[in-house]
């Protein structure tokens, strides 16, 4: 490993005793070494921090830090951020496992296209085509509004370039869903290269945020966002495409109020209701969208995807002229 390595692996740990230790190991075994791992404890009050030092003893490429004092989820992991010293970082959940390929797939088509500030893969396959794909910002959009979706993702979705995630500023640091505002923001800005699927594994338990009630509530001001997102001189949409996009986000905001009245949330509903939508733009967006398979896809001349070039492992996805 060089001075630098390539890429930092970032955890960011809270009370997961637990998991953190499998979660090291399956960055250890990763089949690409040029790495560093650094664990950022945040005032855990459980064994984490120990389990961390035990393996920081046996590893040479681990690092520990320990918080001063609690900073929360998004602000501990922008907190992390500054102490990446590799060209490239990817945050690596404490509760999740690494398969051992995971950063051999995703760093060498990254290295190859010096043009996007990121890479995202996440747990299936991408619609519209084979990966790599390089998406503009406009291409970002459309997948998120109008085909499978994009901005969903959890920051461990991410291999990020250092300094292109720097200069887009970190993550905003509002609650749980910061990753969502923040692909918001930057996939309006920045280009994305889409990796190929399913190099980690998602673990899912009671202690996650995500899967309380109050996770729920957490997300109710996310139509705001994306409300003043689609009006912003830097969305990347079409003004008919800006169009389409609010009327899919006003019949997200429907679906999830139909879920909420079949499961008896009825607070849960009256707030996302107070949060939501205008009367006025319920009456003229609410529509059942359209979705499209090549939404988001770079194609050809003759409209089919671009087939990526595999040959070279440092030649990226040929692009139309």
């Amino acid at each position: 490993m060089t001075d630098r390595p390539l890429v930092s692996v970032l955890i960011t740990a809270y009370n997961r005793e637990r998991f953190i230790g499998p979660a090291i190991e399956s960055i250890i075994a990763q089949t690409f070494t040029d790495f560093e791992i650094i664990v950022v404890d945040d005032r855990s009050t459980d064994g984490t921090l120990d389990i961390a030092h035990e393996y920081a003893a046996r590893e040479a490429r681990l690092r520990v830090v320990a918080n001063e004092r609690n900073l929360g989820d998004y602000a501990n992991r922008n907190h992390a951020a500054t102490f990446a010293r590799g060209v490239f970082f990817k945050y690596h959940d404490s509760d999740d496992l690494m398969y051992p390929h995971c950063l051999e797939t995703m760093i060498a088509p990254l290295v190859a296209r010096s043009d996007a500030a990121l890479g995202l893969s996440g747990h299936r396959a991408w619609a519209g085509g084979p990966c790599p794909m390089r998406l503009t910002p406009r291409m970002c959009y459309q997948r998120e509004f109008f085909g499978g979706g994009l901005f969903g993702l959890g920051p461990a979705s991410a291999l990020f370039r250092t300094e292109a995630f720097r200069s887009l500023g970190g993550f905003p640091e509002r609650g749980p869903h910061s990753d969502f505002l923040f692909w918001l923001y930057a996939c309006a800005r920045v280009n994305v290269l889409l990796l190929p699927t399913d190099l980690y594994w998602y673990r899912v338990h009671d202690g996650q945020h995500l899967q309380s009630a109050q996770g729920a509530r957490d997300s109710l001001p996310l139509f705001e966002a994306v409300w003043r997102a689609l009006s912003d001189p830097m969305c990347p949409l079409t003004p008919e495409e800006q169009e389409r996009a609010r009327a899919v986000a006003v019949f997200r905001v429907a679906k999830a109020l139909r879920s909420d009245v079949r499961g008896f949330r009825w607070g849960l509903a009256l707030e996302r209701l107070r949060l939501g939508p205008g009367l006025r733009d319920w009456a003229q967006y609410l529509r059942r969208p359209g979705r499209d398979a090549l939404a988001g896809t770079p194609l050809d001349t003759s409209g089919d995807f671009i087939m990526p070039d595999w040959r070279r492992r440092d030649r990226g996805q040929a692009q139309p002229s």
